[in-house]
């Protein structure tokens, strides 16, 4: 088969498309392999008569086998959705708890989320060699983030004179108007005796405190990675005192590992219930101003406490000049799912609630702060 257009739906039909589209051979067959691997295993199509059954079939290919296959086979793209889906959507554990495979495995953030998933099935050299795959993700998502915290978190210029000559502080306006008497109409130019330029100061930042509440439950996860990621850019801004506090049906203060996100996220016990009225109470205890303190509550709000006792806590803390924030997801796609009624009940008591990216939520700090 040459055509590349066929082949490719050769590849998605697999083996029952052979007689209509032709077989494969050479690097088109060891793809189909690859691929019957993985999705020949879907239980929902085998209830529906659909197979894909292809190259010489899933039971000749160890786990190991496939992931050096798909390396070579597929560009990084298709790379990393095939790893998400072995461990997301097969739950192919051993992806991330054979030595011998997690020293293939180019990290992600898939890989990332089955590493916290499955940490507590690692004996101490398969985690030591998870935690190297957790360390290089996260240090990725912190330079990122960082990015986004310096930019809300930059100096203004200050409106007065610098003799410190750099482009990019030229007071053009200020410039302009000592130099119109050197505006020559004929060639419609302003002659430039003495240029001014701006010095740079940073914003003054009034002290706040900023409670990331964040909800441990399983379906969280991405939440509380970033969540971590977020506390660590934040944690020693001037003007800025960070606090992270996990909690399922207890609550767990992790405000001394902030600025280790690695350790932070393999001490996360994750799944469990749900009691965010026992968390916010919680992060009632820790404010020192309430003005100045920023409450923000990552759960999918889905209460297995009590949502009066949650509701009241909430329009105290509001009522005391507190910023309550309810995200119901704090990742880099913020789409979230979440209980809306609960939701709504948090709103109608004065708390701001939807869904940010990380830099969304250091863009509001940075805001608040800036102030």
């Amino acid at each position: 088969m040459t055509d590349a257009g066929l082949e490719r739906w050769r590849l998605i039909l697999g083996e029952p498309s052979a007689e209509g589209l032709g077989g494969l051979s050479g690097a088109a067959a060891e793809r189909d392999a690859a691929l019957d691997w993985l999705y020949g295993r879907d239980e929902e199509l085998a209830r529906r008569d659909i197979r894909r059954e292809g190259g010489p079939g899933r039971s000749q290919l160890s786990t190991v086998d496939w992931l050096d296959g798909i390396t070579r086979l597929f560009p990084k793209e298709t790379v990393e959705r095939l790893q998400r889906d072995a461990v997301e959507r097969y739950e192919i554990n051993d992806i991330v708890t054979d030595p011998a495979v997690l020293e293939r495995v180019e990290p992600n953030p898939a890989l990332l989320r089955a590493v916290l998933r499955t940490k507590h099935l690692m004996n101490p050299e398969v985690l030591r060699l998870a935690r190297r795959l957790v360390e290089a993700v996260v240090r990725d998502l912190i330079a990122r983030l960082a990015e986004d915290v310096r930019h809300s978190f930059a100096g203004a210029r200050a409106r007065r004179s610098s003799r410190f000559k750099q482009a990019r502080n030229f007071d053009a306006r200020r410039t302009i108007r000592a130099n119109l008497g050197r505006y020559n109409p004929e060639e419609q130019r302003i002659y430039v005796e003495t240029p001014y330029f701006l010095s740079r100061t940073r914003r003054h930042l009034a002290p706040w405190q900023v409670i990331l509440l964040v909800d441990q439950s399983g379906s969280m996860l991405p939440s509380v990675i970033h969540s971590a990621v977020t506390a660590a850019c934040l944690w020693g801004l001037p003007g800025v005192k960070t606090h992270l506090v996990a909690f399922d049906t207890e609550v767990v203060d992790l405000t001394e590992d902030v600025s280790d996100p690695v350790e932070l996220l393999m001490k996360t016990q994750l799944g469990g219930g749900t009691d965010i009225a026992r968390a916010v109470r919680f992060a009632a205890q820790l404010v020192e101003q309430p003005r100045r303190t920023i409450i923000a509550v990552v759960s999918d709000f889905f209460e297995g406490g009590s949502t009066t006792d949650l509701v009241r806590t909430v329009r105290n803390l509001v009522e005391q000049g507190t910023i309550v924030l309810g995200l119901a997801a704090l990742d880099e796609q913020a789409d979230p799912a979440y209980d809306r009624e609960c939701a709504q009940k948090l709103a109608d008591v004065g708390a701001s609630v939807g869904a940010m990216t990380p830099g969304e939520l250091a863009a509001f700090v940075a805001e608040r702060v800036g102030r």
